[in-house]
């Protein structure tokens, strides 16, 4: 019999390529997703543990699923709770003891051992039934074996698609957590990246945005043809040349980079391959060198303006957006300041701002000169609008230009889809469905702080979905 699976995604795109693997997994035990947690037989929470107060949003969710459980049980059904993601990865037993009702905790790296863990807990459940609860399962190991060995091919994908390349981060940011709950650094074999990434296309993705927490620091082996040597390794670079030769595959984007790792064959890359999209989010964080040095970024605002300067002349129209800390501990008006002279020099196209928090067991967490909340929300109001300013100022440069959007989704209006340009700008149109996967010429007639529209400018679609 069929089971439901309900997942909630929280977080970074790493989470929504893991929680579709969690989906392909869970497939062979009958489990389909649903919407609803009132009617799932197991419960996913896949959690992010970089936004403030991450762990209480957590417990708040858990708190819904329980009332769930507690109602199917009364109609003498069961419901499994799972708590997985990097919140799991670092809170490990603290969720069993505060959510005893919880049947399995899991990390990032052990999500593939899922099948495992559900059959474990219902061995349990028949061994204790009528005599309570037997505890649940944590499983928080980082194991030798990586989990991508153990993970079926893709059974289904969209027009858009994720594929991980690489995971963990050796960089450690003070402010960061991802080296505690995602690990080291590790990178797929290139044959497997090509191997899924073929599989994707063939179930009708026309782009795909390639996952790393560190993703440019990406350095797979690949099998050499001479018999002078069993493997040699790749790049990013290299390996988004050998993507772009797929048939089929159409756009190419990867994210979450990082300034220290451009290297000359990545950036080259850029002015080379006409399907990575003009388009880059490369974080910052900081204008200040100062607080540069204190994040241990090991890069300056120098460093960063020419990376920037370097991929502007590889690719003249690409367009940058980035991450923001506002708030860092010891920072000054000056700081703040330098950070301000950075955005608008660059001109971000996009970006993402946050006021700076305490991660638990990060070394920024015990600095001193820590910034006062009042004061953190104001700066953070006036780099926000700076940076809707320079988006707007973008996103009105396309008005009266052709741009070709992938329309990849349904809108919330009857009759509109949805797509995104090169430059990740949000189309909505009343246009026919027949356009779903599809890349359409759309000539821009008006630009708003998030999104532009137009109208179609061509009767047929640029490439027909399959």
């Amino acid at each position: 019999m069929s089971k439901n699976l309900y997942i909630k995604t929280y977080g970074c795109q790493m989470n929504v390529y893991d929680s579709d693997r969690i989906t392909d997994l869970l497939k062979p035990l009958n489990y389909q997703l649903t919407n609803d947690p009132a009617q799932a037989d197991l419960s996913i929470l896949n959690t992010c543990h970089i936004r403030e107060k991450a762990e209480q949003k957590v417990y708040s969710d858990l708190g819904r699923l329980r009332e769930h459980q507690t109602n199917r049980r009364q109609q003498g059904d069961e419901m499994l709770i799972a708590v997985g993601g990097c919140v799991a990865q670092a809170e490990g037993d603290e969720i069993l003891r505060q959510a005893p009702y919880v049947s399995m905790v899991f990390g990032p790296q052990t999500y593939h051992r899922l099948p495992e863990m559900i059959a474990q807990i219902t061995r349990q459940q028949d061994a204790y039934k009528g005599k309570g609860a037997g505890r649940g399962i944590v499983d928080t190991d980082f194991p030798i074996e990586s989990k991508f060995d153990s993970l079926p091919i893709p059974q289904s994908s969209s027009t858009s698609a994720f594929l991980s390349i690489q995971e963990g981060c050796d960089k450690f940011c003070t402010f960061c957590v991802v080296p505690y709950t995602r690990g080291a650094e590790y990178s797929r074999p290139v044959e497997d990246i090509l191997q899924e990434a073929k599989r994707l296309v063939e179930l009708g993705a026309k782009e795909i945005t390639l996952l790393g927490q560190n993703v440019n620091a990406y350095h797979g082996q690949a099998l050499r043809t001479s018999s002078h040597s069993s493997a040699q390794e790749w790049g990013l670079g290299r390996l988004l040349h050998e993507l772009a030769t797929i048939e089929g595959l159409q756009r190419l984007r990867y994210t979450t980079s990082h300034p220290r790792d451009m290297d000359q064959d990545l950036i080259d890359a850029h002015g080379q391959i006409p399907q990575l999209m003009p388009f880059l989010h490369l974080p910052v964080q900081s204008g200040s060198d100062a607080l540069l040095k204190a994040m241990n970024r090991k890069h300056t605002a120098k460093d960063y303006l020419h990376v920037v300067d370097s991929l502007r002349k590889a690719r003249p129209d690409i367009a940058f957006s980035s991450d923001f800390i506002v708030g860092f501990p010891g920072e000054t008006a000056q700081d703040h300041q330098a950070t301000l002279d950075l955005v608008k020099e660059v001109g971000f196209a996009q970006a993402y701002s946050f006021k700076y928090s305490v991660r638990p067991g990060t070394p920024a967490g015990s600095m001193d000169l820590q910034v006062k909340e009042s004061l953190k929300t104001e700066r953070l109001y006036e780099l926000q609008d700076l940076l809707k300013e320079r988006q707007w100022t973008f996103n009105k440069t396309k008005v009266g230009t052709v741009q070709p959007v992938l329309f990849d989704r349904i809108g919330k209006v009857p009759g509109q889809i949805l797509g995104k340009t090169p430059y990740m700008q949000s189309v909505p149109l009343e246009a026919p469905k027949r356009l779903l996967g599809c890349i359409t010429d759309i000539l821009i007639q008006e630009a708003y702080a998030n999104s532009i529209t137009g109208i179609i400018s061509s009767l047929e679609p640029i490439a027909v979905a399959a």
